[in-house]
């Protein structure tokens, strides 16, 4: 591992021991400073700084929207609070579908302009020479499988995939493909449990799952929805640690009153 401070920080390497050693990866996303320092300080594994910001930091109703400029800007502000965690920033919609070419250019730009550690592409077969390409220029890739939010238009909903048997073997040799392409790890999204099973047994790059069940090496969530930030989004496989919405309301309704009754500022709170 390479060190970074007084901290040794989390690189691919630390990512397959902890696959080896049967210990559970725990990652989460973020998209600004003061998140990403509360989860290193937390002592998170890995962080990515999703295009899922599109969706929970934008509001637009999928990710395709967001851009190249946007996850940069991002990335920049979550790296200034990250000492420790594996960063991984996601090439957004039309980042890398165009050419291999132009995926190397906009993954080596990621890597130039902020401090990630690498990047994340969605896709399998499809998307296997580009992995190659950037993996083979030294930029660590992770992959990620199943339901692929880009594609959310082909697929026309957000529901589970690789069901039938099918899809489910396309999954598993998808998988197979981006590990011998060069991929670090790959995020398996809203599986059946007994797929990720077998996905995860049949590779030795790890997979961290988010609805994929317990049998992968690692889970991810979305930090704002595990926070209960919107408590309109509540699928199957999310798990609120807290309730933020409730606890944020009632702040900002004290707030509201003490500033009409004309309690807050007090003396005290004065100069």
């Amino acid at each position: 591992m390479s060190t970074f401070g007084k901290f040794q920080r989390v690189s691919t390497k630390t990512l397959n021991l902890m696959k080896q050693q049967g210990k559970k990866i725990a990652a989460l996303t973020a998209y600004d400073f003061i998140t990403a320092k509360l989860l290193d300080e937390a002592g998170i594994d890995l962080i990515l700084v999703g295009d899922s910001l599109g969706n929970v930091f934008q509001g637009n109703e999928t990710t395709l929207p967001v851009t190249m400029d946007e996850m940069i800007y991002h990335t920049k502000a979550v790296a200034k609070g990250v000492s420790k965690a594996m960063l991984i920033t996601d090439l957004p919609f039309m980042a890398y579908q165009l050419s291999i070419d132009e995926a190397f250019r906009n993954a080596g730009r990621i890597l130039k302009e902020t401090p990630a550690g690498g990047v994340k592409i969605e896709g399998g077969k499809r998307v296997a020479e580009t992995i190659r390409k950037i993996t083979e220029n030294g930029i660590p890739v992770m992959g990620h499988l199943g339901l692929t939010p880009q594609s959310i238009h082909k697929f026309g909903s957000y529901k589970q995939r690789g069901t039938d048997e099918d899809e489910a073997n396309e999954i598993i040799e998808d998988a197979k493909i981006i590990e011998e392409a060069g991929a670090f790890a790959v995020v398996l999204e809203k599986v059946p449990k007994e797929l990720a099973k077998k996905v995860t047994g049949s590779l030795s790059i790890p997979t961290i799952g988010i609805g994929a069940g317990p049998y992968c090496d690692g889970q991810i969530l979305v930090t704002p929805d595990m926070l209960g930030l919107n408590k309109e989004f509540h699928p199957k496989f999310l798990r609120y640690y807290a309730n933020l919405a409730d606890v944020l309301n009632g702040a900002f309704k004290e707030y509201i009153n003490d500033v009409r009754e004309n309690t807050f500022p007090s003396v005290d709170e004065s100069y």
